[in-house]
């Protein structure tokens, strides 16, 4: 039910971004982005995975290119430095600020959308989410202050990998195993217990897209949103 929702939510969205595109006032789409950037401290980067229009579509090309085997390219070491991260915000602040205070028309959202899926028929979808996407950048910021996000039960989890590698974000990290982390779930544990050194996995909230992949492909349902 959730996930139905989530898609709804999704398409509904995208087709009002390309109504204000037409209309010619894109602009008011900023003002659905600075709603979701002050929320998201509550609810986490809702705006990605249920909002955001490029996501949407760039989805759609993943599914495209999984179904016929198309392989992804790296993502180039040189791009994964933070300056390029926020030099595309920066340019993205000025060229918007530019539209806003000289009244011309630039379709800057329109043409984010359009460099994403670009690199996306290329590369896999985490070089846009974690390296270039403005809007990213800034809801990973206050993503930081985050009260709810998307978590690892450690009890659950059976260490198979598959959220780490489904999450399209790079947001799931492998973390130290339970023995080393000196945590009181490791009280449950004799010293010879495999489970000390199984491999441990968790999602860092500043980089969760909140598009729940990671949750709907784990077979033990081991990653709630809480």
């Amino acid at each position: 039910m959730a996930k139905a929702v989530q898609v709804f939510s999704q398409w509904v969205f995208v087709v009002l971004f390309f109504m204000l595109v037409d209309l010619g006032r894109i602009h008011l789409w900023m003002g659905i982005f600075i709603l979701s950037v002050i929320l998201t401290p509550f609810l986490g980067r809702f705006y990605c995975g249920w909002l955001c229009p490029i996501n949407t579509v760039m989805n759609i090309v993943t599914r495209i290119k999984q179904r016929f085997h198309v392989k992804d390219l790296a993502v180039p070491e040189s791009l994964r430095k933070p300056v390029y991260r926020y030099l595309v915000l920066f340019t993205f602040i000025l060229l918007f600020t530019f539209v806003m205070v000289s009244g011309k028309k630039l379709p800057v959202l329109p043409g984010l959308l359009t460099v994403g899926v670009l690199l996306t028929l290329f590369f896999t979808e985490k070089l846009w989410h974690r390296y270039l996407c403005p809007y990213g950048t800034i809801l990973s910021m206050m993503g930081k202050l985050s009260r709810r996000s998307y978590q690892v039960i450690e009890q659950a989890c059976i260490s198979c990998g598959i959220c780490s590698r489904v999450c399209p974000a790079d947001a799931v990290r492998e973390t130290s195993p339970l023995s080393s982390g000196g945590s009181d779930e490791t009280k449950n544990f004799s010293i010879g217990d495999k489970n000390l050194h199984k491999k441990t996995y968790g999602i860092d909230k500043e980089e969760c897209l909140l598009c729940g992949t990671c949750a709907d492909r784990c077979p033990k349902n081991a990653i709630v949103y809480r």
